[in-house]
């Protein structure tokens, strides 16, 4: 993860633009691939040499020499991409959209939550502390 952290970072830095797509390339790729091995890591762990595979892979994807990558991207995920463009930013401006209701839903419940405890905590409070005696004067 430093490698291409930093080598992006030095892309940036000089705005070579060439050397800029090719880290945004890595990227996307890399995101892809790590949603994948997320989700199939524990179903196949088990194979033979596949902690070195994945190693390869990666270390595949970064070479300078073999461009995976940026074959990757080229040939399977611009088109992809560029074909489900539409769809996947509705579904995003739609997530937006949720995911900000969900966050205002989750924080009245909340402040209510905290308020029926606290009314509840003065309550007992209340009713569990001993009244003063009256002293006669």
């Amino acid at each position: 993860m430093l490698y291409p952290a930093y080598y992006s970072y030095k892309a940036v830095k000089t705005k070579n633009v060439k050397e800029y797509v090719r880290w945004m390339m890595y990227w996307i790729v890399f995101a892809l691939y790590t949603v994948i091995e997320t989700i199939t890591d524990q179903t196949v762990a088990w194979f033979p040499l596949y902690y070195e595979l994945k190693i390869a892979f990666v270390v595949w994807l970064l070479s300078p020499y073999t461009k995976g990558a940026s074959l990757i991207y080229r040939k399977f995920l611009h088109p992809l991409l560029s074909s489900k463009e539409r769809e996947i930013d509705d579904y995003i401006v739609q997530a937006k959209e949720r995911g900000y209701e969900t966050v205002v839903n989750f924080g009245r419940q909340g402040l209510a939550f905290a308020a029926t405890a606290a009314v509840t905590a003065a309550v007992k409070d209340f009713w569990l502390t001993p009244a003063p005696l009256l002293q006669p004067v």
